[in-house]
């Protein structure tokens, strides 16, 4: 399983992490259900953008890119994202990218141009826009602009770069072999990584909905043009975030990072459960309102599974079942929740076997319910709620339903529960 991960030039934005939770989702599924998954993700840490970037910011392209990609590896983990087996940077697969290259020319289906840079000809590659199903002029509608930004010196404007010849433009970044002095194009990077580290062939390849033209159009030409066999099996990929109903992007200046979601105290795990929310094939409008709502409700989840005492049972067999169905019809991830919502609130199930099978439907959520502690109540709570028992027996309910509204405020609700009442976090 190959993974298209970030370029490591900024932070990524909240909607690249949907590609990255599809990803993650869908490899929980395969364990669950008992494959064993080989999963690798690379790191694009040379293209133009990191090259433009790191001599904007007076750094070296290596010290620039391990910050980034330092900062996406702690958003991944607070996003409780599992980590592939293994992470390829671009920059440590030169040579396999130089074989892949000299294999097309060899074989015709690449040339160099006037200025020694390498490209590849669609024209020769029959099955050309396959994946898209579109041609370059009619190409989806916001789908990424990588080629614009990668474009030099054409002779068919729909060709594109293998092997960029060096410029002035480059600095210091090059690599010289047989190919000539220069750098890779960015599609060429993935083909090299996946199949040095999955084989020619590879089962699934994930990305969002932008990647599939040009970037994975490209890798299939690339790499079945060297290999002359079928290079992804199966293809998933995940819709849009958007913002205005308008896709979320650097470009447009209407992005969001994980920084401003805990900036404003929200877990990151909470904006998984919102994304979990829908199919992984939806397009979904990010507003603030709706993260704080879905916050707000795992925290509930969180409460009402901690309330389940210590004890752990036995996984429900029925629900479980169910569980299954759901993941197995497309990653129906938002009737997972719902049933999760269901066996939270069943009051045939034991507690402890609720807990047991919480704890199951984990395994491919990742909400992080293993993790969870029961909470002390503070002191200062504690005598609130106290005082508030106190005014409910002796039917003073203007005072108990101020010391509600205090308690609330807090953080912390009460409920009464016949004679007596239980406090817990909101």
């Amino acid at each position: 399983m190959y993974t298209c991960g970030p370029t490591v030039y900024n932070y990524p934005h909240i909607g690249n992490y949907r590609a990255y939770i599809l990803a993650d989702t869908l490899k929980r599924v395969l364990l669950y259900e008992g494959f064993k998954v080989k999963h690798i993700m690379n790191l694009t840490d040379v293209d133009d953008k990191t090259i433009f970037n790191s001599q904007k910011e007076g750094k070296t392209l290596k010290e620039f890119t391990e910050f980034y990609t330092k900062e996406f590896l702690k958003d991944i983990k607070s996003l409780n994202i599992l980590n592939p087996n293994k992470f390829t940077k671009a920059t440590d697969y030169i040579n396999e990218m130089a074989n892949i290259i000299k294999k097309l020319m060899k074989k015709g289906l690449a040339y160099k141009s006037a200025d020694n840079s390498i490209y590849y000809d669609i024209g020769k590659f029959k099955n050309y826009g396959k994946l898209s199903r579109l041609v370059l002029e009619r190409q989806k509608e916001n789908a990424s602009g990588r080629i614009r930004t990668d474009e030099y010196n054409k002779d068919n404007a729909q060709d594109f770069a293998l092997w960029k010849a060096w410029d002035e433009k480059d600095g210091n970044v090059f690599w010289e072999n047989k190919l000539g002095k220069g750098r890779p194009g960015w599609h060429i990077e993935c083909s090299a990584m996946s199949m040095k580290n999955l084989g020619e062939q590879i089962d699934i390849h994930t990305g969002g909905v932008d990647l599939i033209f040009p970037h994975h159009e490209n890798e299939i030409a690339q790499s079945e043009g060297a290999t002359e066999k079928r290079f992804v099996r199966y293809w998933m990929h995940n819709e849009w975030v958007l913002v205005d109903n308008k896709k979320m992007a650097k470009s447009f200046n209407n992005f969001y990072t994980l920084r401003n979601i805990t900036e404003k105290d929200i877990n990151p795990i909470s904006y998984r459960f919102w994304l979990l929310m829908a199919n992984y094939r939806t397009r979904v409008n990010f507003v603030w309102e709706a993260l704080e709502g879905a916050d707000i409700a795992l925290k509930r989840l969180y409460n009402l599974y901690v309330n389940l005492g210590e004890a752990k049972g036995k996984v429900d067999v029925k629900y479980q079942k169910k569980f299954k169905e759901y993941l197995e019809n497309d990653l129906d991830t938002p009737r997972a929740l719902s049933l999760l919502w269901d066996l939270i609130k069943d009051e045939s199930i034991p507690g402890a076997n609720k807990k047991a099978t919480v704890l199951d439907f984990d395994k491919v959520l990742g909400l992080g319910f293993e993790n969870l502690k029961k909470e002390k109540i503070p002191s200062k709570i504690t005598k609130l709620a106290e005082e508030r028992e106190e005014a409910r027996k002796n039917k003073n309910f203007k005072k108990s339903d101020e010391l509600r509204e205090k308690i609330n405020s807090l953080g912390y609700e009460i409920k009464d529960t016949g004679n007596s009442y239980k406090v817990s976090k909101i």
